[in-house]
């Protein structure tokens, strides 16, 4: 029925020259509804968000259920965009209101997104399509909000999935690869640990940043293959640089939150190391602390018998997040990697060099060792060696490297004087 109202509507648009729009509507947090209150009053505030939609609206408009906790909006011979936005911006104060779900007040929000006809589709596939984008974009500026679709989110969407089907075919086709970052020990003047680094470089797109690979990696699920790839792949190249003699050195491998929650991952490391022949002694797990926020008891478990192996853990953009020094307690942790906005705020703003500074006693005090990531400048590096930062880690010293790059500079040996100018 909605779908063809939404036909009839656009035709109508054509002759009448007003504006069409489609409101794509979810509820946030629903899922604690059902969790807390049960799934036999979800269904009551389902009903009762559908009887307020139909109160609020205009007679004329349609609101359909179209699955869960999602709603579809009808809007029909709208003057302009400025109705439209207060249409929208009543439908969201509406939910100020609690609703009585069996006689107790229950408090939801809800996040909008708008598509217009003809400039987000001219179809009805298309309209809801771009209409379902933007309300993710809604929530993702912080709920409880309505955005409407834009040519940019199209273009996104559009290079996402050309992104998307190319990196199912990465692996095989042999375009992934893993560069190198030394970390180094000012005190010790050499490189004591390396970050195993994923890079994908495709012959039609060029290198697409982590930034990018990581995201889409971790949606479609291709991150388990991915992390697998790379961890055997590291502890290979560890194991060279051990048997050669240039490297005697722990490397760094990141762990996304879906590896952390699977029952294979230690079997998987066990894998890795056993087909490799590295010691897990020279290997370091590397985790975030959003991780640490889902599944804490199956994450926790794993990397108890991660670290009973005699694999280090460490906790990587330490202060970007929850930073919660209960977990310091709980985890098998032996190093924290400070975020690299702080450290770029060295010598620029007090608040970044006090949160540093503190971070570095804290983490001496309860004996963990720390990492200073994304060091560039001196005056960076000075301020970390004069409070005792253990290593550092950046563009100062050096980027990321393949790594036929990485042994060239383990035979030349460290440089203080700013290696990266030499190797980069």
């Amino acid at each position: 029925m909605f779908n063809d109202r939404l036909q009839q509507a656009i035709l109508q648009t054509l002759r009448t020259e007003t504006t069409t729009a489609i409101f794509f509507l979810d509820l946030n947090a629903f899922k604690m509804i059902n969790d807390t209150m049960g799934h036999e009053k979800g269904d009551e505030l389902i009903k009762e968000v559908a009887n307020r939609l139909r109160g609020i609206l205009r007679k004329g408009d349609t609101v359909a259920r179209f699955g869960g906790d999602e709603f579809v909006i009808l809007l029909q011979n709208v003057k302009d965009i400025d109705s439209v936005n207060t249409i929208a911006q009543n439908t969201l104060h509406s939910f100020e209101r609690p609703f009585i779900i069996s006689g107790m007040e229950c408090y939801v929000t809800a996040s909008i997104g708008i598509a217009i006809y003809p400039e987000d589709g001219e179809d009805i596939e298309t309209l809801l399509k771009n209409a379902d984008l933007a309300m993710y974009k809604s929530k993702e500026r912080g709920r409880n909000k309505y955005q409407y679709c834009t040519p940019v989110m199209k273009t996104q969407v559009n290079e996402t999935m050309q992104i998307t089907n190319r990196l199912y075919r990465a692996m095989e086709n042999n375009e992934l690869m893993v560069y190198y970052q030394p970390q180094i020990s000012y005190s010790l003047n050499k490189i004591v640990g390396l970050e195993a680094l994923l890079r994908w470089y495709n012959p039609e797109l060029g290198f697409i940043p982590p930034s990018t690979v990581i995201p889409i990696a971790e949606t479609t699920g291709l991150i388990i293959p991915i992390g697998e790839w790379v961890l055997q792949t590291a502890c290979r190249q560890n194991k060279i640089l051990l048997d050669s003699g240039l490297a005697d050195i722990r490397i760094a491998v990141n762990l996304s939150m879906q590896q952390l929650q699977s029952s294979k991952i230690v079997a998987q490391v066990e894998n890795a190391l056993l087909k490799t022949g590295l010691p897990p002694s020279h290997l370091e797990l590397e985790i975030t602390e959003g991780a640490l926020m889902a599944e804490v008891d199956i994450i926790l478990s794993n990397l108890n018998k991660l670290k009973d192996m005699g694999i280090s853990i460490s906790i990587d953009d330490f202060g970007t997040e929850y930073s919660s020094l209960n977990y310091l307690k709980k985890l098998p942790v032996d190093r924290i990697k400070i975020a690299m906005p702080f450290i770029h705020g060295i010598s620029v703003s007090e608040k970044d060099e006090a949160i540093t500074k503190a971070i570095i006693i804290m983490a001496a005090n309860i004996g963990l060792k720390v990492i200073a990531e994304g060091v560039e400048t001196e005056k960076q590096l000075n301020f970390l060696t004069q409070r005792m930062c253990d290593e550092v880690q950046g563009y100062y010293y050096y980027k990321p490297m393949p790594a036929d790059e990485l042994i060239r500079v383990l035979k030349n040996g460290i440089i203080l004087s700013n290696p990266a100018k030499k190797f980069s």
